[in-house]
């Protein structure tokens, strides 16, 4: 939905620069973060929405900066996407038991980008006490 806070959390700087500028063209309000220190700094003032998180970040994994930013009173409204290169099915499994929503293996492109645009914007009509299907 145009008008969204998204924040994009990623140690490269082109793949996060690059996903940031499509979410601008597409009217989403989008910052960047390149640690996990920073994204939840930026998330205490931003407020996003919608967080596309890199896990392999340089200082806290974003395993945790995702279970932060669930501990957050806005934190159950949020959508968390994994965006990151580690793609096996442990990884998955951490990233789910640690509060994402998706789990998209790198490299994103922007049908990967709109995946989480459109699932995030399910999660965001459907009540948060509705069974999942």
């Amino acid at each position: 939905m145009p008008g969204t806070r998204v924040l994009v959390v990623d140690d490269y700087p082109d793949a996060a620069d690059v996903s940031c500028v499509l979410l601008t063209l597409l009217g989403y309000d989008c910052r960047i973060a390149s640690t996990g220190t920073e994204a939840l700094a930026i998330a205490d003032a931003f407020h996003p929405e919608i967080v596309i998180l890199d896990i392999g970040l340089p200082d806290i994994t974003g395993y945790d900066v995702a279970r932060a930013l669930r501990s957050r009173p806005d934190g159950a409204q949020m959508h968390i996407a994994a965006v990151t290169g580690w793609g096996t099915v442990e990884d998955r499994a951490r990233a789910f038991e640690a509060g994402f929503d998706q789990h998209i293996v790198k490299p994103t492109d922007g049908t990967k980008l709109r995946s989480v645009l459109r699932a995030a914007s399910e999660r965001r009509t459907k009540p948060l006490d509705a069974p999942s299907p």
